[in-house]
């Protein structure tokens, strides 16, 4: 199964902080907004579509896009401790189209083909074995006509600086330990790996934030965090 253990236990471990939006996760709070109206923008809206949240953690944005829109949306994840945080926000939110699942990618996309308008994998590919296995379950979820979304961070000088070292060992934006170099993505590779899974890029931006001010702004810039959008062709 394309999963690293040790992974899925660091973010089980802090399946208590999903939802405190001044706790170790409070950078993907400030982030979710900006991602969320980026990811209705391509799409052409959310509402009445289903919707896919691959890696989904404790429900973050599975839960916005299901609150902004009247989308059926389904978020899976490996992590049962952060999939049981996740089913009781939403139960405490009382939303009636958000479901959760623990199940892989892989076998979700297995079991529901073409099952879905809208696919979203944010800050997941960099924390698994195999990123392009999810990139293809990803595409055989979606329905011709779809559009897949991935965040990720570049891997490059910049990157290491910015996203490993000043992120998580000087401001603490982030737990430490949370990324590792090495599994970084480039732009390029996400970009073929989506061809190969039969996927043709339609957008692409990069995500700044700036610490001091805890804004966040979509840009040109992809060096560090950025957003790739795809569609399946009809």
């Amino acid at each position: 199964m394309n999963r690293d253990t040790a992974e899925i236990d660091k973010f089980a471990a802090l399946a208590h902080q999903w939802w405190d939006e001044n706790g170790e996760l409070r950078t993907l709070h400030q982030l979710n907004p900006l991602r969320l109206a980026w990811i209705a923008q391509q799409a052409d809206g959310l509402a009445d579509k289903t919707v896919l949240d691959i890696g989904c953690g404790g429900g973050i944005l599975a839960e916005s896009m299901a609150k902004a829109s009247a989308a059926s949306v389904l978020g899976i994840d490996l992590a049962d401790k952060s999939i049981k945080v996740a089913k009781l926000h939403a139960l405490e939110a009382g939303i009636k189209n958000l479901r959760y699942q623990s199940i892989a990618a892989e076998e979700l996309a297995a079991q529901q083909p073409a099952s879905f308008d809208v696919v979203t994998c944010m800050e997941m590919l960099e924390h698994v074995p195999d990123p392009a296995s999810i990139v293809q379950a990803a595409a055989a979820a979606l329905k011709p006509g779809g559009t897949a979304f991935f965040s990720t961070i570049n891997r490059n000088a910049k990157a290491w600086a910015l996203a490993i070292v000043a992120a998580e060992y000087v401001l603490g934006l982030v737990p430490k330990g949370t990324h590792h170099y090495d599994k970084l993505v480039r732009p390029s590779e996400l970009a073929a790996w989506a061809r190969a899974a039969g996927l043709d890029l339609i957008a692409s931006s990069g995500v700044e934030y700036n610490p001091l001010t805890r804004r966040v702004r979509l840009s040109a810039n992809t060096d560090v965090n950025y957003m790739l959008a795809f569609s399946k062709p009809a």
